[in-house]
């Protein structure tokens, strides 16, 4: 029996992460005037403003973060890399490539990790039936000995091993619809047969040299490691048929017992590090498709945790969907965004998009593990 009510993780510590001076999407220097980084707290905090002036606030269930431990967070990272951020915490500097933190990051980021293991916990616990944890700093690029990509832990996959290792569950999925290849959640379990990991990215966009449709996993985990690489442009309609060639239909095949969804806002439209044209109603209709999936598949155990998302004034009205699609519930605000992207050009499925998504399928249906998947197509 699916719990009833949506949980919603979320602390003021987390606006307080530092990423450092930045110039918009260029590092500072040279000509290079600093400004505010691309990747700071107004976006993930105006998300929550929003949730609270619609009264939508009021209609989920708070789940209290606590910090991961540092045996949670080894269950994925190394000792030596923990031990950096560790040290690093002290005064504050890189981490790794465009990764930053600073006096203190340290405790912020294993409060970003140990929200996620919260959200899983509480619906696991049937305290909620499915959860979203808008923690801070995100975590999908962030892989065992290294990070990147303004990463620090790896949220979704520390609270996935989690769910394995002290729940005990066989399997688990994970869906990452961020703009940018979830290279962090993916080496994670890569040779690991008891998770599937999906990828939905634009192509080679972040990290330059991953995402590609053969890494398909390795040892035991072969052919667990899904990724589809779309080409710039894609609008729902690509998106859509994505979700009804690869992802749904693996899910099914798979049937794991907790769905994580790696939630990034930047595939969205007017984002400034992405260049996709998702909506909040395409949001909406991508949380409904899961969220549907997990009723069928896993009792509706689901959990969505922050990624990435770096426009300010879009990324409240793409969040509020996904919200609004995992209550159930349509607030009456105004979406301003939904309106602005109504009627622009080249929304369609274009043929270079579905044979995009065609090669992905075709290297999907090549594993030995999806003949249930083929069947549904």
């Amino acid at each position: 029996m699916q719990a009833a009510g949506t949980g919603l993780v979320w602390h003021e510590t987390y606006m307080w992460h530092d990423p450092g001076n930045h110039a918009g999407v260029l590092a500072p220097g040279g000509f290079v005037q600093p400004g505010q980084h691309v990747e700071s707290a107004e976006s993930k905090r105006r998300f929550k403003n929003l949730l609270d002036a619609t009264g939508t606030t009021a209609r989920l269930r708070p789940i209290a973060p606590r910090a991961a431990s540092t045996e949670e967070l080894l269950r994925v990272h190394t000792l030596r890399y923990v031990e950096h951020v560790m040290q690093l915490s002290r005064t504050g500097g890189d981490v790794g490539l465009q990764a930053r933190l600073g006096p203190g990051g340290f405790e912020i980021a294993a409060l970003a990790a140990g929200g996620v293991i919260a959200a899983v916990d509480a619906v696991l616990d049937g305290t909620v039936g499915q959860a979203y944890a808008l923690v801070r700093p995100p975590g999908h690029h962030a892989e065992p000995d290294g990070c990147g990509g303004f990463c620090v832990f790896s949220n979704a996959a520390i609270a996935g091993r989690h769910a394995l290792a002290a729940r005990g569950l066989p399997r688990i999925a994970f869906v990452d619809w961020d703009v940018h290849h979830g290279n962090g959640t993916q080496a994670a379990f890569y040779d690991d047969p008891s998770a599937l990991t999906v990828s939905l990215h634009q192509d080679r966009l972040f990290p330059r040299t991953s995402g590609g449709i053969d890494e398909i996993g390795a040892g035991a985990g072969t052919g667990y490691n899904l990724n589809v690489p779309l080409p710039p442009g894609c609008a729902w309609p690509a998106y859509a048929y994505a979700f009804e060639r690869i992802v749904l239909p693996a899910l099914e095949a798979f049937r794991p017992q907790l769905i994580i969804v790696p939630c990034g806002f930047d595939a969205g439209i007017n984002d400034p590090l992405g260049r996709m044209m998702l909506t909040p109603e395409a949001f909406r209709s991508m949380t409904a498709l899961i969220r549907d999936a997990a009723g069928r598949l896993c009792d509706g155990r689901l959990v969505l945790c922050h990624e990435g998302g770096y426009c300010a004034a879009t990324v409240p009205f793409l969040g509020l969907a996904v919200i609004e699609a995992l209550l159930g519930h349509r607030s009456d605000v105004c979406d301003v965004v939904q309106t602005r992207a109504d009627g622009l050009p080249w929304q369609h499925l274009q043929a270079h998009q579905r044979a995009a998504v065609d090669a992905a399928h075709a290297a999907a249906a090549s594993l030995p593990w999806w003949t249930g998947a083929r069947a549904a197509t």
